[in-house]
């Protein structure tokens, strides 16, 4: 064992004590969250239009403070954005995050010192969390990977611009810097296509054993390794063990990356984003993810089901039930408040408090009343897999309300194949029917012939990952929409059907 191992074992242990304190006693460590930050914030320009100085409880707090997303928050910060200081948080930020918006063009989310100190201590914590729980650390001394955007910033009024994973890149620790790869220069490279054939050069001869990103991009790596050197990748990477990601659900693409490295590997799940990491996979053999209850973020809950009402009842931890979709609401010392993050979430235990991320509050589909979910069309596609044949690329769900002649409505799955089924009718029904179980409404829809089953639209290998460079989102964060409400994504997928 190496000496940076065994400090790695031993830095694990004291986190995973430090940890445990936070966790088993969560209520008490949200409600000195939430004390500090509106302290701290009380004598900004958003403290004092919300009376924070007189805010002593949760009650006073939903009084005073309404819940916002981004467009309702976004006068703030411009303000921010225009070099004002004191506005949202003390001072000006240290960054902002630089995301695409859907209705506003590009969004710019703040971080702020004690914000980005955060995240980095949760990306680094998930780590030696895994560490504590395995015993395995060998990897600290080999090679690893972190495919992510640009690392290189722009300057705005004094503040630093960037994406987040880019911002991440200039905080990995210096006993990490020697191991990381890809290169500064490789790791600048703008185009996503030119940039994944620049870090196959780069890596394929080396001995990689962390790999981590978001699985739809990590797995077009993988292919061009594959493509490349016709190997295996944990042929090619004998001591890959661990892979790190986020952003997505990763049961879709299981089965396609235990084929492409030839053997399982640990994994764990991260649950980041712009406005704060919020939880990660804390053990291997169990479902979910820590909530992080102890890094800047204090935590409002609202039911999936009561959110478009006009006063829907925002709830915090002790309130939660388990197996309930809410929408998360966060406030954050990077001077987020109350802000309506958008994803929605489950949890799954409350001792400790652990979540899986269900989908997105504005990505369903309800043409008919349904409202299908995320979880319920990607549960639906894992069953599929698990119990056919086939291997999926990518997929997206649109409803179908005016099919041609005289057909009932339908859903319409938009599968690019690895591998199709044989049986393509029984891996319909197991789509369906799974559907059906999972959500009530759809299977009274298909039940009353309101909707007929759902149909599986082949797409051409490459299709998808086409699509998204035509609409300029190929690579780094962007993700592939799983689902939605109306035909753009599949309208826009509709040159690339398999004939």
């Amino acid at each position: 064992m190496s000496l940076k191992s065994l400090a790695a074992k031993i830095f694990a242990k004291n986190i995973a004590k430090k940890t445990a304190r936070w966790a088993n006693d969560p209520l008490r460590t949200q409600n000195r969250v939430f004390n500090e930050i509106i302290a701290k914030a009380s004598n900004t320009e958003f403290g004092r239009d919300h009376n924070f100085s007189g805010i002593s409880s949760y009650a006073d707090f939903t009084k005073n403070v309404p819940m916002r997303d981004y467009e309702e928050l976004k006068s703030y910060v411009e303000k921010v954005v225009a070099g004002e200081e004191n506005v949202l948080w003390p001072g000006k930020p240290l960054y902002f995050a630089k995301t695409s918006g859907t209705t506003s063009g590009s969004k710019y989310i703040p971080i702020t010192r004690e914000s980005i100190k955060c995240q980095v201590e949760a990306s680094r914590n998930a780590i030696l969390n895994y560490i504590h729980e395995t015993g395995n650390a060998d990897f600290v001394d080999k090679k690893m990977i972190f495919l992510q955007g640009s690392p290189e910033m722009q300057e705005k009024n004094g503040i630093q611009l960037g994406r987040l994973s880019g911002i991440s890149a200039h905080y990995v620790p210096s006993y990490l810097q020697k191991n990381r790869l890809p290169s500064w220069d490789t790791n600048c490279i703008e185009d996503w296509e030119t940039k994944v054939d620049t870090i196959v050069e780069e890596t394929m001869n080396e001995d990689m054993a962390v790999i981590a990103g978001i699985p739809s991009w990590v797995q077009m790596y993988f292919e061009k390794l594959n493509e490349k050197t016709g190997k295996k990748i944990g042929d090619l990477f004998q001591n890959f063990q661990l892979f790190i990601y986020g952003g997505v659900n990763y049961g879709p693409y299981r089965s396609k990356f235990e084929e492409l490295i030839g053997r399982k590997v640990d994994s764990i799940e991260l649950f980041p984003a712009s406005e704060g990491f919020f939880a990660y996979q804390d053990a291997q053999k169990e479902k979910g993810m820590l909530l992080l209850l102890n890094s800047g973020i204090f935590y409002e809950f609202v039911r999936v089901d009561s959110f478009f009402e006009e006063h829907p009842e925002r709830i915090t931890l002790k309130d939660v039930e388990l197996g309930v979709n809410y929408v998360m609401i966060i406030s954050t010392n990077a001077g987020l408040w109350a802000y309506n993050l958008g994803d929605t979430v489950q949890f799954i235990s409350s001792k400790p408090y652990k979540i899986i991320v269900s989908g997105r509050i504005k990505h369903f589909i309800s043409a008919f009343g349904e409202h299908v979910i995320a979880k319920e069309v990607e549960q639906a596609m894992q069953q599929a897999i698990a119990q056919t044949d086939a291997l999926i690329n990518e997929f997206t769900v649109a409803p179908q309300i005016s099919p041609e002649g005289n057909q009932l409505p339908f859903h319409e799955w938009l599968v690019e194949f690895d591998r199709e089924p044989t049986d393509k009718a029984r891996f319909i029904e197991i789509l369906d029917t799974s559907l059906q179980q999972q959500n009530s409404y759809y299977f009274d829809l298909i039940d009353g012939k309101i909707l007929q089953a759902l149909k599986v639209t082949p797409i051409k290998r490459g299709g998808f990952r086409a699509f998204m460079k035509s609409i300029g989102k190929l690579g780094g964060q962007n993700k592939v929409q799983r689902l939605a409400n109306d035909r753009k994504v599949a309208d826009g997928l509709s040159e690339f059907i398999a004939i």
